[in-house]
């Protein structure tokens, strides 16, 4: 069976957590703050907190800008659910959004129509990591200034809408020369197994606040607000005589682990030089062999301004229905091919439809779910194993439309 998308896991990332393991390091230490350091030169933003998945970096930045009862966040209905249940969690309204025919992003022209003075947070989503249009949106923001009403602190600094971008597909994507990480006021990045740099799980806070913002200082208040609100790390504490802390807030505990960063360390150090290549060259395969079939709409996975990170292959079949895509997988499953489905958008699961949303609203989005299936890539898919997958499509593409 050729798996969907396994973790590269080979003796260099072995040998780095054993290394982790042997330090006395295993929790917070030196790994995780070096891993942080390079995330942040690597992306070009200003400073950046690791942690210990996307999802509560996503909510404790929502926490911090002060989002809760009566405010509205706008979301993609495409998404996964991490997106719109941190909104819940915080006692705000995710309000959704339909999504670009093309490239499945956040559509620009649907989030102003969103707009009121209750929204307090635009969280754009670059799915299959493929980035969305932040000019544009940040460009919405600004234009909507007038119109924000600010009710806390953080709010009345920043003075617009805050851009929260869901980059969890897209680390090492591009847009307009700029990486991913210092396109909006602040990035979560998702480090979880099936990503292109995983940590097994993990996520990383990429912050880039404008001025009057310092993102040093923000960073040591997170470090702070994401250890139960503990003024001091157990790395601050080994200092002789340092043994004496603070909590200065209730704070959460979803700080990162050096055995996570350790495995991080390994993936970014051969990112950009290994493993995108592959992953850029399965992606290729694939289009230049559905590209040749107008059953087929292949993915936008690079632009003049835009190139992704080769996360999701998204494939589309056109002209046919939910009931005929899930009959045509189960045909690849049959060819011990995996294949997934990115993703049943949320205004469809039960917990948010018995909140009174309606994926009917939402028109693009479900025709773009109804005829997605999601295909393997993975470091070590091999040539051989890539014209399977490819023939496993067509075969079953065949067999159910004849």
């Amino acid at each position: 069976m050729i798996p969907f998308s396994p973790p590269r896991i080979d003796d260099k990332i072995i040998n780095e957590v054993t290394a982790a393991l042997k330090s006395g390091w295993i929790t917070t230490g030196p790994r995780t703050k070096d891993f942080e350091k390079k995330l942040t030169a690597y992306c070009g933003n200003q400073s950046t907190l690791c942690l210990n998945s996307a999802t509560a970096g996503l909510e404790i930045m929502l926490r911090w800008y002060g989002v809760g009862d009566g405010d509205e966040v706008i979301l993609p209905a495409y998404t996964y659910s991490a997106t719109a249940n941190v909104v819940i969690h915080c006692g705000a309204k995710p309000v959704f959004v339909d999504v670009n025919a093309d490239d499945f992003n956040i559509n620009v022209a649907n989030i102003e129509k969103a707009i009121n003075d209750k929204t307090k947070v635009v969280m754009p989503v670059d799915f299959a990591g493929f980035p969305c249009d932040y000019d544009e949106i940040n460009a919405l923001v600004v234009k909507h200034k007038n119109q924000f009403k600010p009710k806390s602190k953080n709010q009345e600094l920043l003075g617009r809408i805050m851009v929260l971008s869901d980059s969890a597909h897209s680390f090492g994507a591009n847009y307009k020369g700029k990486k991913c990480g210092a396109l909006a006021d602040v990035s979560v990045f998702s480090f979880h197994a099936v990503k292109n740099l995983t940590t097994a799980e993990g996520g990383a806070v990429a912050l880039n606040f404008p001025e009057p913002f310092d993102n040093t200082e923000l960073y040591n208040y997170l470090c702070m607000y994401t250890l139960h609100g503990q003024n001091k790390d157990a790395l601050a504490k080994t200092q002789k005589g340092n043994w004496k802390y603070d909590i200065v807030e209730a704070g959460y505990k979803c700080n990162m682990t050096d055995m996570s960063a350790a495995i991080g360390l390994v993936e970014l150090e051969r990112y950009d030089n290994d493993t995108q290549i592959k992953r850029k060259h399965i992606f290729d395969t694939y289009q230049a062999a559905f590209s040749k079939d107008n059953r087929f709409q292949v993915p936008v996975y690079h632009t003049d301004s835009k190139v992704g990170c080769y996360h999701l292959y998204p494939l589309r079949i056109k002209g046919i229905t939910e009931v005929q895509r899930d009959a045509i997988m189960k045909e690849i499953f049959d060819c011990d091919v995996s294949v997934n489905v990115h993703f049943i958008p949320v205004p469809a699961m039960t917990f948010y439809k018995n909140l009174g949303y309606d994926l009917n609203n939402y028109p693009v989005t479900y025709d773009n779910f109804s005829r997605e299936i999601s295909l393997p890539v993975f470091y070590n898919l091999t040539e051989e194993q890539t014209q399977t997958v490819i023939s496993a499509v067509i075969s079953s593409v065949n067999k159910v439309l004849g």
